[in-house]
């Protein structure tokens, strides 16, 4: 699939599945704009993958920080074919104590500033544009203390379906929701809570995903043979949020804090 002459932007492209999307761009022709404020591993990576990649120090939480970036986006090339939407953070939830501007800066980085940047570039889209939004299998299932990751994530699957009714003849908008994604290979220190091998095998195809799982498919949403999908969520998890497991079955056992005496569940009414 080429991506010759295309102008793509990833947030949160210095890192992760951001990193991996911004090379798979780069391998496959385009120029590639990796906006992120981890200006070391930004810097790094452009100095590794060449002129073809241009980093741009960018803090979403601020809008002064986008809107340098947007002039700068429109004054060096002039326009925008694909505009991916990566870059989020977790400042944990109810457990952890996060407080009201923990939260609204996840919210900033993980929703304002994907629609923000979609107001701005929307006059430099061109012609068959795409723009897609990566949320998460945490959208629709949970884990304690996620409040403000999930959050997010809910919130920019949501802005996806809204902005592609708006964007509707300008761009297609669509969102990836990735499941467990081993980033390892595109990090410089690997991230804690590394997967064995019943981790894998939980999954029904047999394995975590890997950061090329995603970009691959970003990569169709953005191509042509996907011009008839618009507004969607594609879930891309090895089929783990599709399986159903109970207490004692598949060897699974759930012990809660607090759990009650073997003998049923508690009363109802």
């Amino acid at each position: 699939m080429s991506y010759k002459d295309k102008i793509v932007v990833v947030t949160g492209g210095a890192n992760g599945i951001g990193r991996c999307v911004a090379e798979a761009f780069l391998a496959a022709g385009a120029q590639v704009l990796v906006l992120d404020r981890d200006e070391k591993a930004g810097r790094r990576l452009a100095e590794q993958c060449g002129p073809g990649l241009v980093f741009m120090p960018c803090d979403l939480c601020e809008r002064s920080s986008i809107d340098a970036c947007v002039d700068a986006i429109r004054d060096r090339f002039g326009a925008v074919d694909i505009l991916i939407n990566n870059a989020c953070v977790s400042a944990g939830g109810i457990a952890s104590g996060c407080g009201w501007d923990d939260f609204m800066a996840v919210l900033a980085v993980g929703v304002v500033a994907p629609y923000y940047l979609c107001l701005r570039l929307r006059e430099l889209f061109r012609a068959g544009a795409s723009v897609i939004n990566l949320s998460s299998t945490r959208a629709f299932q949970s884990q304690r203390n996620t409040e403000s990751y999930s959050a997010a994530k809910g919130g920019i699957t949501a802005l996806t379906h809204a902005l592609a009714m708006s964007f509707a003849g300008t761009a297609r908008v669509n969102s990836v929701a990735p499941g467990w994604i081993d980033t390892r290979e595109y990090r410089e220190a690997p991230p804690a809570g590394l997967p064995d091998a019943a981790d894998c095998q939980q999954h029904p195809s047999g394995r975590i995903g890997r950061p090329e799982d995603i970009a691959g498919l970003i990569l169709y949403l953005c191509g042509d043979d996907a011009s008839f999908i618009n507004g969607q969520c594609i879930v891309a998890d090895g089929g783990i949020s599709r399986r159903m497991i109970y207490h004692a079955d598949e060897g699974w056992v759930f012990t809660p804090p607090g759990a009650q005496p073997a003998g049923g569940c508690p009363a109802s009414g």
